[in-house]
Formats: structure tokens, C-alpha cells, sequence
């Protein structure tokens, strides 16, 4: 085993180089270490009017609703509509059979001309007496006699006229008519059935649906809101139960005049035209009734508020620096929410990356597309 000796007159350039290499280690600039800014989405709010809207579940009723029912009573012939049909106010609906009615007329009309000729009699026969009485050669009350059988027989006319009136009503009420125009649903009575005027059941249903109702029930604490604005009356939307909107022209008419004492609401009705009949009397559907919130209302995207504790927006300043503020919230207009207090159009908060940002931090911007929210400014929506 060979064992190598160190050079000792080698230590002093050795350690000398080493000094060197330290210093310039020392020397040396140290690694930038400082992350990029975070990246950020902003908006820039800008004020406008703001509708909030309540949804309420409501049903459908027709605007207005006639039960056919008979006049006179007999044996029913026909039917003279097509089930489901759209008949006008006066069409023959059914036919009761007329020949008892026929015959009736045709009894009045005849004592009508037996009292018109016994009329004729007793006015020749009063002035036949007139001028005897003027000679003397009858006495007063045998013109008195002539007198009164002539008003007799007049006033038997005017009966047996109003007697043929009726018969003849009668008659043309064995045609059953529609009262009012609209859709006609299913017949209730057949073809040979005896109908009578006390008869529960109707002989058949007609519904106007041109134009319905829709009901609905809403707290009674709402009607303050619903009357409070009279320049700005609230607006009503029907939809389905996908919550679409039908597009149909819907307007309010009243609140009920009695609160429920078990649930505290009232009855809502709103009137709907309804054109070409998509709604129908017994549906369930829902109305949006929208109000003004605020003429100058501000709406931030919900994912631009902070929760915890209190709510808070970050705003942002012109050096792209963040800063924590707390706001007050209004209601919910569709993914927005309305800001009553703590912003003021023309600032700019952050929405996106939220969770990147550092107080006081500079960040990078890039803007944020409006388009992307579901709910715009002034939109009806869900509070």
C-alpha cells in the first residue's frame, strides 16, 4: 500500500484560491424570488333600473264560464255542436222537441183572434148606443153596459196577445243557445233525455279562454309593495312549470279584500290574454310579479361577493390594487345580486380569481364578460 504524500508548500495557493472563490460567491446578486401578479377578472358597475320579481304558483280560470241549461222543459232531438268546439254567443247548441210548443203557440194565437173579433163587436155595439143615449131612447146604463164590455174585450186582446208572446217564447227557447261565445266542452245530457228547468246537471259547459284569470296566493305583507309605486305599477309574467315564459300580455287587477287567518295571504288576480289558448281553466302555473327596486340600481354577480362575516366586494383602484369593502345587499335578481349600499357606479370590482388576490397586491386585469351571467340588469328573475 502506497501511501501519497501532500505537498505542504501546495496549502497557502490552495486556501488563497478558495478565499477567492468565496468572495466572489458572496458577491454574487441573489434569485429574483417575487411571483407574478395574480390574474384577475373585473367588472366596471354601472347603475340602472332594477326589477325585483316573486314567484307564486297560481291556477287558471276562465274569464268567464255559462252552464247551458234549458228554459223549458221536453224530450231533447239533437245536438247541434261539435264537442270542444268554438260556438258564438247565440249558436244552437241543442234541439228540445217543438211540436207541444208548436201547438201552444197555435191555441194562443187563435184565442187572440176570438178576442180581437169580440173586440170589433163591442166597439160597434158602444157606438151604436152612443147616439141613442144622446136621443134619449136607451137609458145611461145600457151605454155604461157597451162601454165597459168594449174595455173588456180590449183588455182580453192584450191578454191573449201577452199569452201568445210566451208561447212563442217558449218555443224558440226549444232551441238552446250559447249565452256567451267560447269553447264548448263535452254534452252532459244525450240525445232523447227529458230535461227540465230544476235539473241539477247541466246540459253542457261553455268557457271563454280568449282571455283567463290567474289566481294566486301571495302574503299579505306584499300589498304594500304591489300598491306603493304608482308610476312604476308592477308588471306580471306567466310560466310554465320549467319556469319559461309564456310571452303572453298579463296584467294585475286587484288584491282580495280578505286575508286567509291560517296563512296570512290574500288572493292575487291577474288577467292574461290568452290568443291562442295555451293556458286552459284548471292549469297550475306560476306568475312573476316584478316591481321596481330601484331606478338607479347596481347589480354585482354573486360570485363577486364575500360571505364571510360580513359581505364584502373587492374594489378595485386605478393602480390595479384590491381592496376589501363591505357592501349592503338587496334582493336577488336572477345570478346578480342588487347592491343598496357601498358601491357606486363607474367602480370597478373583482369577479373572478378571488381567491389569488393579497391586500394591496398589484394584479392583472383582464376584463369580465357580462355576457356570460344568466341574468341581466333590470331582467325579471327569482328574489
Amino acid at each position: 500500500m502506497h501511501i501519497k504524500h501532500f505537498n505542504l508548500k501546495a496549502l497557502p495557493a490552495l486556501l488563497s484560491g478558495l478565499t477567492l472563490l468565496t468572495l466572489a460567491a458572496c458577491h454574487q446578486a441573489p434569485p429574483d424570488e417575487t411571483p407574478p401578479p395574480a390574474k384577475v377578472s373585473a367588472l366596471t358597475v354601472d347603475a340602472g333600473p332594477v326589477e325585483l320579481a316573486e314567484d307564486l304558483p297560481g291556477r287558471v280560470t276562465a274569464f268567464r264560464t255559462a252552464e247551458i241549461r234549458p228554459q223549458v222543459g221536453g224530450i231533447i232531438q239533437r245536438r247541434l255542436f261539435e264537442q270542444g268546439a268554438e260556438v258564438k254567443a247565440g249558436a244552437p247548441l241543442f234541439q228540445i222537441h217543438t211540436a207541444p210548443f208548436q201547438a201552444e203557440a197555435d191555441t194562443a194565437a187563435a184565442a187572440l183572434q176570438r178576442a180581437e173579433a169580440a173586440l170589433v163587436r163591442a166597439r160597434i155595439q158602444a157606438e151604436r148606443i152612443r147616439p141613442l143615449v144622446l136621443a134619449d131612447a136607451v137609458s145611461q146604463q145600457t151605454y155604461d153596459d157597451a162601454v165597459s164590455q168594449r174595455d173588456q174585450a180590449q183588455a182580453e186582446v192584450a191578454q191573449a196577445k201577452a199569452t201568445l208572446a210566451r208561447r212563442r217564447l217558449d218555443l224558440g227557447y226549444a232551441t238552446v243557445t250559447a249565452p256567451i261565445s267560447g269553447r264548448i266542452g263535452e254534452e252532459l245530457v244525450t240525445e232523447g233525455a227529458l230535461v227540465a228547468q230544476t235539473d241539477a246537471t247541466p246540459m253542457a259547459r261553455v268557457q271563454q279562454i280568449d282571455q283567463v284569470y290567474v289566481d294566486v296566493r301571495q302574503p299579505a305583507s306584499m300589498l304594500r309593495t304591489l300598491r306603493g309605486d304608482a308610476a312604476h305599477p308592477p308588471k306580471a309574467y306567466i310560466l310554465d312549470g320549467g319556469g319559461k315564459d309564456y310571452g303572453l300580455e298579463a296584467r294585475i287587477l286587484f288584491s282580495g279584500i280578505n286575508v286567509d287567518t291560517g296563512t296570512g295571504d290574500m288572493v292575487l288576480r291577474i288577467l292574461v290574454a290568452n290568443p291562442e289558448r295555451q293556458l286552459l281553466p284548471g292549469m297550475f302555473v306560476r306568475a312573476r310579479i316584478a316591481r321596481m327596486a330601484d331606478a338607479d340600481g347596481i347589480l354585482v354577480p354573486q360570485q363577486a361577493v364575500l360571505h364571510a362575516g360580513a359581505t364584502r366586494v373587492w374594489v378595485l383602484d386605478p393602480g390595479n390594487k384590491a381592496t376589501l369593502r363591505e357592501v349592503k345587499l338587496g334582493g336577488l335578481v336572477g345570478h346578480n345580486y342588487l347592491v343598496t349600499k357601498g358601491l357606486k357606479a363607474g367602480e370597478r370590482i373583482a369577479v373572478e380569481g378571488l381567491d389569488r388576490i393579497q391586500p394591496d397586491a398589484k394584479l392583472d386585469i383582464t376584463p369580465w364578460k357580462r355576457d356570460t351571467a344568466t341574468a341581466m340588469a333590470g331582467a325579471p328573475a327569482h328574489r
